[in-house]
C-alpha cells in the first residue's frame, strides 16, 4: 500500500467531522432535482411489460398480432428479440454476478416463467393508455407447472425442477446431481465436533425468514433512445451506472462505447437498483421504432418482479464453557436465490460469525432456486438473515450461564488478527470498542420496569466495500472548484467526497461544487454497494484534491519564476519558502490561472483496498400485548464503529434509517405467498413498511475507529445497522414474555401463537 494512503490523522480536521448544508438539499427540497421518471425526450413513447400470471409455466405460445394491429402501438418485442446466444462469461452486476443467458431470460423469459411477475412481453406506444390495453392484447399459451417457494422445500429430491438442465455444484466441483440447489460451499475453521465435545453447554436451534423488499421510494425507470447509427444512450435511476452499461452491453451484443448511461437522482435502492430489468427492453423497442422509449414500473411490478432480499433456513449451533469462552459453532444456512442461482448466502456465511473469537466453526452454505423473483442485494445482503441466528444463539447461551449478554459478546469479541470462520484475518478492526460502549451507554444502564417489556441487544458485521473509483477537479477563476464523480449519490456521498477533496485542499467545502457524471464523461467507477462510495470514491477526491495541489505549486512556481520545492502550501495560502513577501491565496492563484498556463486539474483513478470492516450493537427495549401479540418498540440505541464520521448527520442518519428497515424486516414485513405462488399483498398499502408511528426517535453512538488505509480514516456505514436489529427485538420479546421467536417477521399473530405454544395464553386460545 502507498504511504500516501496511510491514516494522516492525529490534529483536528478543517472540514471533515462538520456539518455543512448539504450540496443537493436545495435542488431537491424545491422539487427541481431530476430523478429518472423526469426524463422527456421529444417524441418519446411510452413502454409496458406484460407479465406472467403463473410462479411456474412452460410458455406454449406467443401471438402479439392483436396488439400490433391496435392504434398507437408502435413495436411489440419477446425473447425472440433478445440475442439468441450468449457467452459463458461472467456478468458484474455491482453487488453480485449473473450469468448473460439467465440475466436475458429475466429480462424477458423464453421459454419458461419462473415467477409470477415474470416478464414475457413489451410494447412501445403513443400513450400510456393504449400501452396498458396492448398489453391486454397478447395472448399467451401457458402449461402451468406445481411451483415451488419454500426453501427448504425446494432442496427436496421430489421438489419440481425450475431449471431441469442445472447440477448442483458441492465443494467447488459440478456433480451429476440435477436439482434446485445451485451450488453448496462450506467454510471449516479449526475441529468443530472436537470444539462441541469440550463445550459445556450446547444450543442447537433452527431460524426462518420470509422475503423482504428494500422498500425504495422510487420505482425502477428508463428511457432509452438507439439512434440509427447504433449508439445507445439510457437516463436511468440506478445505483450502478457502469454496471448497466456492461449488462445492456452483455445482452444487446453491442459494445460498451456504444453505449451512455447518464444516471438521474435516485430515489432510493439499497443494493436493489444495480441489476437491469426493462433497460434492454426499452432499448429494444426503440431501436424498433426509431424513438425513445420510457418505461416506469409501477409499485406492484416494483415488489412482484424486482429483486428481493432471500428468504432463508438457517440451523445453527454454539456451544461455550460455563466462564463464557464460545469454543465452537456451526451453521447450515440455505438462502433462496429466486428464479436463478445467486443469492446472498455467501456473503451471509461471511457474517454469521465474525463479531466473535471462536476457534473451531462450521459453515455450510446452500444457493437454492425458488419460484421468486431473483433476489438482490439489500443492505449488508445476507448478514441480517445470519444474525438473527447466531445472536439469538449466543443470546440464549449467556443465559444458559447466568452472563451479562454484552459482557458474553466483549468476552468473545473479534479484533485485529482473529482469523474470520470463511478463513480472512481481520485487521484494524472496532468490535470490542462497540460492545464496550454500549454497555456504558445510559440506555443499557438504565432500568427496565413493568410487565411484559424486555431489553434486547445483538450486534451484527458488514465487510464493507472498496473497488474502483475515479474523480476529475477543474479551477474555476473564482476559486472553486468543479468536482465529477462517477458514483450515483444514494446517501449523501456527493457531499462527503467533496468534503474530502476540501480537506485535502485546506478550502471551504463552499468552494466545491460536485457533480454525478454520466459514463462518457469520468472512468470507470464501481456502483454504490457495499458502503463502499465514501470509503473509495472518497480515497479518489482525495488523491484529486493532492494531484490539483501540486499543479498549483508548479502554477506558483510558475508565477513566481522560483523552483517548485520553493514553494510552501498551506491553509489556503501559497508562499515562498526563500521570500517571504510572495504571497498568494488559493482564489488569487485561481484568478490568475486562465493568463497563466490555464484551468488547473486534478484528478485520480483508484482501486481501493482494505475498506475496514464494520461492527454495530443495537440495544432495544420492547413492550409485548400478551392479548394481541403486538410488539411497540420503546427505545432502540444503535452504537456503531463509523471509522471517522466525515459530515456526521449522514452518518447519524444512515444509521437510523438502517435500524428503521431492520424493525420492518423484523415485526411486519414479508412477502405472502398463495399455493400457487402468487403474492398476495404487492401494494405499500399491504406490504407493511415502519412508519413514523411505529418507531421512537432511534438513539446514535457514534464510535469512531478510523480505518489506518484510508487518509481519514473513512469506514462504510450504511450496511451494518440494519445487521443487529432482529435478533436484539427477538431477545427483547424473549425478556418480555419468556417466548423464543424463531421466525422472521414476529408480526403479532406470530407471536401470539408462540404465547399459545407456550401455554401462556391457554385462555386466549380457548376464546
Amino acid at each position: 500500500m502507498m504511504a500516501e494512503q496511510d491514516y494522516l490523522g492525529g490534529e483536528e480536521y478543517k472540514v471533515i467531522g462538520k456539518r455543512p448544508i448539504r450540496h443537493d438539499g436545495t435542488e431537491k427540497v424545491t422539487g427541481r432535482a431530476r430523478y429518472g421518471a423526469d426524463v422527456h425526450p421529444t417524441g418519446w413513447l411510452e413502454g409496458k411489460t406484460l407479465r406472467s400470471p403463473h410462479a411456474h409455466a412452460l410458455i406454449v405460445k406467443i401471438d402479439t398480432s392483436k396488439a400490433e394491429a391496435l392504434e398507437g402501438v408502435k413495436a411489440v418485442v419477446t425473447s425472440k428479440d433478445m440475442l439468441s446466444n450468449y457467452d459463458d462469461k461472467v456478468t458484474d452486476l455491482g453487488e453480485g454476478t449473473a450469468i448473460p443467458k439467465n440475466l436475458a431470460n429475466n429480462v424477458l423469459a423464453s421459454e419458461k416463467v419462473l415467477y409470477e411477475g415474470h416478464a414475457v412481453a413489451a410494447v412501445a406506444a403513443t400513450s400510456g393508455h393504449i400501452a396498458d390495453e396492448a398489453i391486454q392484447l397478447i395472448e399467451v399459451e401457458y402449461e402451468v407447472l406445481p411451483p415451488v417457494i419454500d426453501v427448504v422445500a425446494a432442496t427436496k429430491d421430489a421438489s419440481p425442477l425450475l431449471h431441469e438442465e442445472m447440477q448442483t455444484k458441492s465443494l467447488g466441483e459440478q456433480t451429476d446431481k440435477h436439482s434446485n440447489v445451485a451450488n453448496h460451499f462450506q467454510h471449516v475453521f479449526g475441529d468443530p465436533d472436537k470444539g462441541f465435545a469440550e463445550a459445556d453447554h450446547v444450543i442447537e436451534r433452527e431460524f426462518k425468514t420470509e422475503t423482504v423488499h428494500q422498500g425504495y421510494l422510487e420505482p425502477h425507470s428508463v428511457t432509452a433512445v438507439w439512434e440509427r447509427d447504433g449508439k445507445l444512450t439510457c437516463w436511468l435511476s440506478s445505483q450502478g451506472p457502469f454496471e448497466v452499461r456492461g449488462q445492456l452491453s452483455d445482452l444487446l451484443g453491442i459494445p460498451v462505447n456504444d453505449i451512455k448511461v447518464v444516471p438521474q437522482e435516485i430515489g432510493g435502492g439499497f443494493g436493489g437498483k444495480f441489476r437491469v430489468y426493462q433497460e434492454p427492453t426499452a432499448a429494444l423497442l426503440s431501436k424498433a421504432t426509431g424513438q425513445p422509449v420510457k418505461m416506469v414500473m409501477s409499485r406492484t411490478e416494483v415488489l412482484k418482479a424486482t429483486g428481493p432480499t432471500p428468504g432463508s433456513f438457517i440451523r445453527c449451533k454454539m456451544g461455550c464453557k460455563n466462564d463464557g469462552t464460545l469454543v465452537a459453532a456451526k451453521a447450515d444456512m440455505y438462502y433462496e436465490a429466486g428464479a436463478y442461482p445467486g443469492s446472498a448466502v455467501g456473503a451471509g456465511a461471511g457474517c454469521i460469525f465474525s463479531p466473535f473469537n471462536i476457534p473451531n466453526t462450521q459453515i455450510d452454505g446452500y444457493d437454492v432456486v425458488v419460484n421468486k423473483p431473483q433476489s438482490s442485494a439489500y443492505r449488508a445482503p445476507g448478514a441480517t438473515n445470519a444474525a438473527f441466528a447466531s445472536e439469538t444463539v449466543l443470546d440464549e447461551l449467556a443465559e444458559a450461564i447466568g452472563m451479562d449478554p454484552l459482557e458474553m459478546r466483549l468476552k468473545n469479541a473479534s479484533k485485529e488478527g482473529t482469523r474470520r470462520a470463511d478463513g480472512p484475518v481481520f485487521l484494524k478492526i472496532g468490535c470490542e470498542e462497540v460492545v464496550q460502549a454500549a454497555m456504558e451507554t445510559e440506555h443499557y444502564k438504565s432500568k427496565l420496569e413493568g410487565p411484559n417489556k424486555g431489553r434486547g441487544v445483538a450486534t451484527g458485521f458488514w465487510f464493507n466495500g472498496g473497488g474502483a473509483s475515479s474523480v476529475i477537479a477543474s479551477l474555476n477563476p473564482d476559486g472553486s472548484v468543479g468536482l465529477i464523480e462517477g458514483s450515483t449519490d444514494i446517501g449523501g456521498t456527493r457531499t462527503s467526497i467533496a468534503m474530502q477533496f476540501a480537506e485535502g485542499l485546506g478550502i471551504s467545502v463552499d468552494q466545491v461544487k460536485p457533480n454525478i457524471a454520466d459514463t462518457d464523461s469520468v472512468p470507470h467507477t464501481d456502483g454504490t454497494g457495499g458502503s463502499r462510495v465514501t470509503f473509495a470514491t472518497g480515497l479518489a477526491g482525495y488523491h484529486a484534491s493532492q494531484d490539483m495541489k501540486r499543479n498549483l505549486i508548479a502554477r506558483a512556481a510558475m508565477i513566481w519564476e522560483i523552483a517548485e520545492d520553493d514553494v510552501d502550501y498551506k491553509d489556503g495560502e501559497f508562499s515562498s519558502k526563500s521570500d517571504p513577501n510572495e504571497k498568494m491565496s488559493f482564489k488569487e492563484l485561481a484568478a490568475q490561472s486562465k493568463g497563466n498556463g490555464g484551468t488547473v486539474t486534478g484528478r485520480a483513478s483508484v482501486q481501493a483496498k482494505n475498506p475496514g470492516n464494520a461492527y454495530a450493537c443495537m440495544i432495544v427495549d420492547v413492550d409485548v400485548d400478551p392479548d394481541t401479540g403486538k410488539v411497540e418498540i420503546e427505545r432502540a440505541t444503535l452504537v456503531q464503529d463509523v471509522g471517522t464520521a466525515i459530515h456526521p448527520s449522514y452518518v447519524e442518519g444512515q444509521m437510523q434509517g438502517g435500524v428503521a428497515q431492520g424493525v420492518g424486516w423484523a415485526l411486519n414485513e414479508e412477502f405472502f405467498y398463495n399455493s400457487d405462488g402468487v403474492m398476495m399483498n404487492a401494494s405499500l398499502l399491504d406490504y407493511r413498511m415502519p412508519t413514523a408511528l411505529d418507531l421512537p426517535m432511534i438513539e446514535t453512538v457514534l464510535v469512531e475507529v478510523p480505518n489506518p488505509n484510508h487518509p481519514y480514516g473513512v469506514r462504510g456505514v450504511g450496511e451494518v445497522p440494519i445487521v443487529p436489529p432482529p435478533a436484539a427485538i427477538a431477545n427483547a420479546i424473549y425478556r418480555a414474555i419468556g417466548v423464543r421467536m424463531e421466525n422472521l417477521p414476529m408480526s403479532p399473530g406470530k407471536v401470539l401463537e408462540a404465547i399459545w405454544a407456550k401455554g401462556d395464553g391457554a385462555a386466549q386460545a380457548a376464546d
